[in-house]
């Protein structure tokens, strides 16, 4: 009997921590992309990115994050500082839909069971999945940035590693808010059209930017999570 309690007293306790460590909600802000093409600021935030998150907050300093984000990127080289890009005139706007799955640390506790206030700055890192187009320059002419126009070249399916640090806390018993800036280090140097022979398998000729660096995105945001079965419970440490 005694070894029969103590079973039920752990099922009770891992039921508890199922549905008392979850959040959900809303995430918006701002994105910029980083490449060939337009502004080099690093966060630059031009362009909207919207979508939710999922945590699962396994201790009070680790949780299994998912999130699901919606972006535009989009570029201009009159918009650059370099005399470069300035006399090359081109640009483009690509849409992203980004799947993230990953860990985020966290540099203090965060007890969702606590009845004080929480807060504390953290980082996420993981593994993304996205969705863009792939695009090739119709031609290429210096002197005419008019003519500088995209064309669709197929589907962009790759992969990045988001780079993620971030700061939270919490509103009310029910209530968490979080503002984050994470940059997207990806596996293709074409979300720009810089690179169509990524498509094409060989050089081309529409080719342009430096060759030896990839593209990346950055998503600057902020979000809200509704903590579900916040109260008192058995927390997992593991």
């Amino acid at each position: 009997m005694r070894y029969l309690v103590v079973m039920v007293l752990i099922g009770l306790c891992g039921f508890q921590t199922y549905s008392q460590n979850f959040e959900v909600g809303p995430f918006i802000g701002g994105a910029n992309y980083i490449g060939d093409v337009g502004n080099t600021t690093y966060i630059n935030p031009n362009a909207p990115v919207f979508g939710g998150l999922v945590k699962w907050n396994r201790s009070d300093r680790h949780s299994f994050r998912f999130s699901l984000l919606y972006a535009q990127l989009k570029a201009d080289d009159a918009k650059s500082n370099e005399g470069r890009r300035l006399d090359r005139g081109y640009s483009f706007s690509n849409n992203i839909a980004e799947a993230s799955l990953g860990l985020e640390f966290t540099f203090w506790n965060w007890d969702l069971h606590s009845n004080t206030y929480q807060s504390t700055p953290y980082l996420y890192t993981g593994i993304s999945y996205y969705f863009a187009k792939h695009y090739m320059l119709k031609n290429r002419a210096y002197t005419n940035p008019a003519a500088n126009e995209l064309q669709e070249a197929g589907n962009n399916w790759e992969f990045s590693l988001p780079i993620v640090m971030g700061y939270k806390q919490t509103l009310t018993n029910f209530l968490a808010a979080g503002i984050e800036i994470g940059a997207r280090y990806t596996f293709t140097d074409n979300l720009d059209g810089s690179r169509p022979s990524e498509v094409e398998g060989n050089y081309q000729p529409y080719d342009f930017g430096n060759e030896n660096t990839t593209d990346w995105y950055v998503f600057t945001g902020i979000y809200f999570t509704f903590n579900f079965g916040r109260g008192s419970g058995c927390f997992n440490k593991y």
